[in-house]
């Protein structure tokens, strides 16, 4: 049995991973398109702070891991798959037959629709390549600009500030995380922030990005030390123009579903797939951040894309590319973030369902917030930030269903109470149950 795994992300590994404990004799390819060992995205802030070598963002530490394990790791792109025949076109010319093919290809960030954005300078913080290319700019004495103030850029913006680099970030809208934090929670992260020394300009968007005129720094890295130019200018749609060594654009990704063009897989957002994982064509599968799979809360098709969710997916996927018959059930939308020593967290359904309560507590001078929605007597989703010991226990009472019967209005009192409705719920002698 041929498994070809086309994505070298947390997703791609665990599933290889599976496949061959499962199925000793099997040949599993894993097709990853950088020039680079497996690793993990969400290793890259601790190597552009130096608190990790390269090495140190490999997703196995081993040299030999994968060949150990008789794994095939290629490092080239997929241009196309062609589910009639069961093969795949390497952008080489060389063709891979598979007999069960999983697609974990991930995102790609979307492109700045803005004049300037393909300008030398200007770069997104995705690959390691982007990685090294930051830190040889983001030192002391140097301007950054960080357009994107979501999950993605508040993971690497402690990175940027703690490299002495001059930070300001730009976020189009009113807040910082916006699909993770409520207007009070996300404005409390900006004012962190912002007493950390780092400029932020909320609902403010990227007019261009222009160039400068004098020589120096920005000349020597970027321009071959052929062109005359010391910088990069980065006009506001209000007329401020921010001065920059370098640009890092954060303004989201997308699935990397284009190659898959003409392939008879059904795409919506993502790879659309059923509680298999399976896709519309019975030999291919998806996982990770480009799969459009279920949400623990909604029931519905979304693409989730976080590590945990990615690497449940290889999981589950590569237990059914095997004939394991593994259902899966659905992932919580649940995201951690550390953003310069402020840690916040949210779990499902964060904003509320129709017709549900929530329970707020707020101390902005102590940069603590917490937000619990309640379905009934059940939690189905909560945000915190500056509150860390309850982040398990919130996730646990979402993802068990537990009706809390009394202990609801003790918690609409005191949402900190979170950790004595666990113990006394489970403690119960009669509990009264989960809501299906």
């Amino acid at each position: 049995m041929q498994h070809v795994i086309i994505g070298a992300g947390p997703a791609g590994v665990v599933a290889a991973e599976t496949i061959r404990k499962a199925d000793p004799s099997a040949k599993v390819t894993l097709i990853g398109n950088e020039p680079e060992n497996p690793y993990s995205r969400m290793a890259i802030p601790y190597y552009l702070v130096g608190q990790i070598p390269e090495e140190g963002t490999h997703l196995r530490k081993t040299a030999c891991h994968f060949e150990d394990n008789s794994i095939e790791v290629r490092k080239e792109h997929v241009a196309k798959v062609d589910t009639a025949s069961n093969s795949l076109t390497l952008e080489s010319g060389d063709t891979v037959n598979y007999d069960r093919l999983l697609i974990a290809t991930g995102s790609r960030p979307i492109h700045l629709p803005i004049p300037g954005a393909d300008l030398p300078g200007v770069v997104n913080c995705w690959t390691l390549e982007d990685a090294r290319q930051i830190a040889s700019v983001c030192k002391a004495g140097n301007k950054a600009v960080l357009i994107g103030a979501g999950f993605i850029g508040c993971i690497i913006l402690e990175a940027l500030a703690r490299s002495g680099v001059e930070l300001t970030v730009v976020e189009a809208e009113n807040r910082m995380v916006p699909r993770m934090m409520n207007d009070a929670a996300g404005g409390l992260i900006k004012d962190w922030c912002e007493q950390q020394g780092v400029a932020v300009r909320t609902s403010s968007r990227v007019k261009s990005i222009k160039v400068g005129s004098s020589g120096g720094f920005f000349s020597k890295l970027f321009g071959g030390g052929s062109s005359n130019v010391d910088g990069l200018t980065v006009e506001l749609e209000s007329g401020e123009k921010i001065a920059a060594d370098i640009v890092i654009s954060a303004t989201g990704v997308e699935p990397n579903t284009h190659f898959l063009k003409d392939s008879g897989i059904k795409i919506d957002h993502g790879i659309v797939v059923n509680d298999r994982l399976q896709t519309n064509v019975d030999n291919v599968y998806a996982a990770g951040d480009v799969c459009q799979g279920y949400d623990f809360s909604t029931g519905m098709q979304t693409v989730q894309a976080i590590q945990p969710t990615a690497t449940e997916h290889g999981r589950v996927a590569a237990s059914n590319m095997v004939g394991q018959d593994l259902a899966h059930i659905g992932s919580v939308n649940m995201n951690v973030l550390d953003t310069m020593g402020l840690i916040s967290s949210s779990f499902g359904m964060w904003m509320g369902v129709d017709g549900g309560e929530s329970a707020e507590l707020n101390r902005p001078e102590a940069f603590q917030y917490m937000n619990l929605q309640f379905k009934d007597d059940v939690i189905v989703g909560a945000s915190s930030l500056g509150l860390t010991n309850h982040v398990g226990v919130l996730r646990g009472l979402i993802q068990s269903r537990t009706h809390l019967g009394e202990w609801k209005q003790k918690l609409m009192d005191d949402p900190t109470r979170i950790m004595d409705a666990f113990v006394a719920l489970n403690m119960s002698p009669s509990p009264r149950g989960a809501l299906h």
